[in-house]
């Protein structure tokens, strides 16, 4: 077996410096906090380079898990070497020779043979394993096999001269650990190996019996042996689920207790759908719904019809109607005397929903106020805010950031819901004396194994894009040696009457950089290939009234270019453009590319749009290859998981979240619905894990997730 097959052993999340105590135990139990600067064979140090990967103490280093594992349990013969593969041999030693490079370094060549096939090892600035080696010796080497002028090498392999009678067969899997400079991995090997000697013992258990017999588990210390040190990748594989059960029950129970404390701990209004209110509503729409819009809505009345409060996701493909649906319910709400509340992450997605809801409900009494960080005449639109003047509030997070307060809120919709934090939802229930129904929205559909963690306090309705509905897109993949091509190709799309998008490259979290790069961009074009037209820039950077008069511009067909940074990556709807260039593609999310073609798919022309990438060939960007080939947002958020990993779709910041330590969203999708309906039957029957089965659980529960989910109150 292949060290390569046990990659991945461990979440791609980033490392931290966590309290292990959380991950599995509930004691507090002085031994296991000993710090590492105490333990045996561990001085100053090397207590300080441990410290720089989180490892703190004993208990640190016993949750410290493997990312894979280094099998020494086979032995590869010379002629069945493969170049790439990483394996261990044994072979007797042909020659030794070391020689001195003209910069002075040492270079260590030793000649292994076997049945008429070599091997040659390299190790270098080592001079004194000139020593070490005898011709007649036999040797075992573990790495990874290289080709040379047609020779099979290893370029420092681990290695060790046999003794007569030895056969280098080890029979073990030895784990291989993430370092910092200056630790070796057979240091952090001996430490890990003598703490669990003296310290696994002391771990509690935390899952009661009945369920470590239901899923045939290892016992906790058993599992933490054998997850470090296992007698064979059966044991591993095992051990490591055991210890990946737990960290998902932990998660799905608290997430489970969430959900029956929104529904036990609070009142709603009801706002019944009624028959007539049904038509006034959808005779309101500009549109017949479609069938996964009605579905949707009538997911959410059913909801809202309860004295529960509504806690609804809705996600859904670009183009499938969310804000439609959003607005139906908003209605609903409206049509019982209620108000509504509906928050975009940007002013600028504010604003259009301000003007979308504002043009279908034209000649209506609804009565409509827009609050952002920009709204003059705060004082006098709060008061009718909170006199029940206003029926529907569209705005950003200045909606929970100010003094607003609401008279009767009955609604709050919620868009982007992942470019908030988790705590910015909670905050909205201080805006009025009722408590309102929670509808939020993402415009990137979800992953299932993500709606199950990071949105699983949340009902999900799922909305896609009926194919009839969809206007062609053609996506590409450009180089330059085609840029010239494509460029030729847009002027002639808008010598046609068409509009084109160009996106500038996405930079991280900086939008003074990225305003840069598109201003860069803007004054290339507008002096180059795209002189001919009126062109138009819109970045982070520019004030509310900038970047609203470059929408409205572009939308009234003023501007037939519209330069941007990806503040166009939701809810920008100007049909008339059909033509998208992305440069630097590969620093953009597949979710996000995905996203940002939506904006020319939104009327009758069919859309085109090409990806630059700055490497030579975009071919070899596994992402933009599956963006091209794939329209369907629904299967590439599940390929973003695959290649990216959960960590980089949403990030803890976001969802505030603890990571997970050794659980795989991708890996362990199948065990954790598994373990959702284990943990919805153990809340089903002990809400607030009272019984003493639970107890370990509970206090597990509470200490990971208390904070992120608000359980305090049954702590």
């Amino acid at each position: 077996m292949e060290a390569a097959a046990w990659s991945g052993l461990t979440s791609t999340q980033p490392r931290y410096s966590l309290e292990a105590m959380r991950f599995m135990s509930t004691t507090s139990s002085p031994p296991l906090l000993t710090p590492v600067d105490r333990l045996p064979g561990v001085g100053s140090p090397l207590a300080r380079l441990l410290e720089r990967l989180g490892l703190r103490t004993a208990a640190d280093l016993l949750f410290n898990f493997p990312r894979r594992y280094e099998d020494y349990t086979e032995l590869t013969e010379l002629v069945h070497l493969e170049v790439g593969t990483t394996c261990s041999v044994v072979a007797n030693i042909r020659e030794v020779d070391q020689r001195v490079t003209v910069t002075g370094k040492h270079v260590q060549y030793v000649l292994l043979e076997q049945n008429r096939h070599y091997l040659r090892a390299i190790w270098f600035n080592l001079p004194y394993m000139e020593k070490r080696f005898q011709v007649g010796q036999l040797l075992h080497l573990r790495g990874t096999v290289k080709e040379n002028g047609g020779r099979f090498e290893m370029l420092q392999p681990h290695y060790k001269v046999l003794e007569p009678g030895e056969t280098g067969v080890e029979k073990k899997l030895l784990p291989v650990y993430p370092l910092t400079e200056g630790l070796k991995q057979w240091q952090l090997r001996k430490i890990t190996e003598r703490v669990i000697g003296d310290y696994a013992g002391l771990i509690e258990e935390a899952l009661p019996e009945p369920v470590r017999q239901e899923l045939a588990l290892y016992p906790i210390r058993e599992a933490i042996e054998q997850v470090h040190f296992p007698s064979t990748a059966a044991t591993a594989e095992e051990a490591r689920r055991r210890l990946v059960v737990q960290e998902l029950l932990v998660l799905q129970l608290a997430l489970a207790m969430r959900r029956y404390q929104h529904a036990q701990g609070q009142t709603a209004l009801p706002l019944p759908l009624t028959g007539k209110i049904r038509d006034r509503i959808l005779g309101r729409m500009p549109f017949e719904l479609t069938e996964y819009q009605q579905q949707a809505f009538a997911e959410i009345a059913a909801d809202m019809d309860r004295a529960i409060p509504m806690n609804r996701l809705l996600h859904g493909d670009v183009g499938s109607g969310k804000t439609a649906v959003a607005l139906c319910a908003i209605l609903l709400a409206v049509a019982h005397g209620a108000q509504a509340a509906l928050m975009a992450p940007t002013e600028i997605l504010a604003r259009q929903h301000d003007r979308t809801i504002r043009e279908i409900l034209r000649n209506s009494r609804v009565r409509i106020a827009l609050w952002t960080g920009s709204t003059a005449h705060r004082q006098s639109l709060s008061e009718k805010i909170a006199a029940g003047e206003v029926d529907i509030v569209v705005g950003t997070q200045a909606i929970v950031q100010s003094e607003l307060s609401f008279a009767k809120l009955g609604l709050v919709v919620i868009d982007e819901q992942h470019k908030f934090g988790v705590k910015q939802r909670s905050n909205l229930r201080q805006l009025s004396s009722t408590v309102p129904h929670y509808l939020v929205m993402t415009a990137t559909p979800i992953p299932r194994t993500i709606s199950m963690t990071v949105f699983g306090d949340l009902d999900v309705s799922a909305l896609r894009r009926p194919e009839r509905l969809r206007a062609p897109v053609h996506t590409y993949l450009g180089t330059d040696a085609t840029r010239e091509k494509w460029w030729d190709f847009v002027v002639k799309k808008l010598r046609e009457g068409r509009q084109a998008y160009v996106i500038a490259p996405r930079v991280e979290t900086d939008d003074e950089v990225a305003a840069a790069s598109a201003e860069r961009l803007y004054e290339r074009l507008s002096n180059g290939p795209l002189a001919a037209f009126k062109l138009d820039l819109l970045h982070g950077r520019q004030s509310a009234e900038e970047k609203d008069a470059a929408l409205r511009a572009f939308a009234a067909g003023q501007t037939q270019v519209l330069v941007a940074t990806s503040v166009v990556e939701v809810g920008i709807d100007v049909p008339n453009a059909t033509i998208m260039t992305i440069e630097s593609a590969e620093r953009f999310g597949l979710s996000q590319l995905h996203q940002l073609r939506g904006r020319v798919s939104r009327g009758v022309h069919p859309g085109f749009v090409c990806c630059f990438s700055t490497t030579d060939n975009p071919e070899d960007n596994d992402r933009l290859k599956a963006f091209r080939e794939t329209n369907d947002g629904f299967e590439l958020a599940e390929i973003d998981l695959r290649i990216r990993g959960p960590g980089n779709l949403f990030s803890t910041q976001q969802t505030g979240f603890p990571p997970l330590r050794i659980a795989d969203l991708v890996r362990d999708a199948g065990l954790l619905q598994q373990i959702r309906e284990l943990g919805t039957r153990i809340i089903a029957a002990d809400p607030e894990l009272q019984a003493e089965e639970h107890a370990r659980l509970r206090q597990l529960v509470l200490t990971r997730y208390g904070q992120s989910l608000q359980l305090g109150n049954v702590g």
